[in-house]
């Protein structure tokens, strides 16, 4: 089959094996697939991944021996492959099973690829009235949720999101259905625009936070840089909490001390349930479609993840 696959450097292959799916999972035909700030990271070096990258994805199930019922199916898929026996998994906490493989980031081969597999039990049909162009968003629409999973937000909060990309796009218009006085803070005007028009309070990120500081009960840090995180410590009001929702590649340097006199709660915040994700593209709560910048064949998976590494790129689709 066609894949990219990232040894070192990624490289469009046409003569890489089809996965054969062993009991308990599917072998799923890739549709479309979405490039995400981790894809871009992986090639750069993060978790010395080797194989093909790719985890958010939608996609049509070609088979499925031990649940044939699925077979046909539209699908999209929770990226952690849990073992479901060790005793982090009997406690229902699979998406941090020690032995666990996560699609197109640690062990297992992705979504840049004709096809995938992934266990039945990760599966989710998508709804037909639920295009593919927003299907792909789940993924990290489901991230965005967790926020929420995670954080009790009240509609008297007043929230910031740092991050105008593609996460933080998404984590803004999760948040506003709570009702919280929200505020979302990036560097991109057009970015930035898209939630404006959503009526979400938008500001351009200043270089001195000034009378901002200390003002919110939330902040979510959606930048994964040192500075961002440094900006979301600073933003957080004595017994607030900060939500870290990107990972950084590297080390971060964070002055602990106020966060222990000011009481401040850290909370890190990854993978999101799927289901209310769905849900939300099927009612339209959310809109993705303004967060497509471009579509390319996987032929052209190269000029793809070029693309996406571009200023201001936010979601690039790959089509097998």
């Amino acid at each position: 089959m066609h894949a990219l696959y990232l040894d070192q450097t990624l490289d469009l292959r046409e003569d890489y094996p089809a996965p054969v799916p062993p009991c308990g999972e599917a072998l799923v035909r890739v549709t479309l697939a979405g490039v995400c700030n981790t894809d871009l990271e992986l090639v750069r070096g993060y978790m010395s991944f080797r194989g093909v990258p790719g985890h958010e994805f939608v996609g049509i199930v070609e088979r499925c021996d031990s649940a044939p019922e699925w077979t046909g199916a539209r699908v999209v898929g929770e990226i952690n492959a849990a073992c479901g026996q060790c005793e982090t998994c009997r406690a229902n906490r699979p998406t941090h099973c020690p032995h666990r493989t996560t699609l197109g980031v640690a062990g297992r081969d992705g979504a840049f690829a004709d096809y995938l597999c992934l266990p039945v039990v990760n599966l989710h049909r998508v709804p037909d009235s639920v295009l593919d162009e927003a299907a792909v968003f789940v993924e990290p629409l489901a991230a965005a949720c967790e926020i929420t999973q995670a954080v009790h937000i009240k509609p008297t909060d007043r929230v910031a999101v740092l991050g105008d990309g593609k996460l933080g796009l998404l984590c803004a218009q999760v948040l506003q259905l709570t009702g919280c006085d929200l505020s979302a803070i990036g560097r991109h005007e057009e970015s930035l625009g898209i939630l404006a028009r959503r009526g979400i309070h938008t500001t351009i990120a200043p270089k001195d936070l000034g009378d901002s500081s200390g003002l919110y009960d939330v902040v979510v840090e959606a930048t994964g840089t040192p500075e961002g995180f440094a900006a979301a410590r600073q933003l957080a009001r004595p017994r607030g909490t900060v939500v870290l929702k990107s990972t950084y590649n590297g080390a971060v340097e964070a002055k602990l001390t106020m966060v222990v006199v000011d009481e401040v709660t850290l909370v890190g915040s990854r993978c999101g349930p799927f289901e209310p994700a769905l849900r939300l593209l099927t009612r339209k709560l959310v809109d993705v479609t303004p967060l497509v910048r471009a579509r390319y064949r996987l032929s052209d998976g190269l000029a793809a993840f070029e693309r996406a590494g571009q200023r201001g790129a936010l979601k690039v689709l790959i089509e097998p």
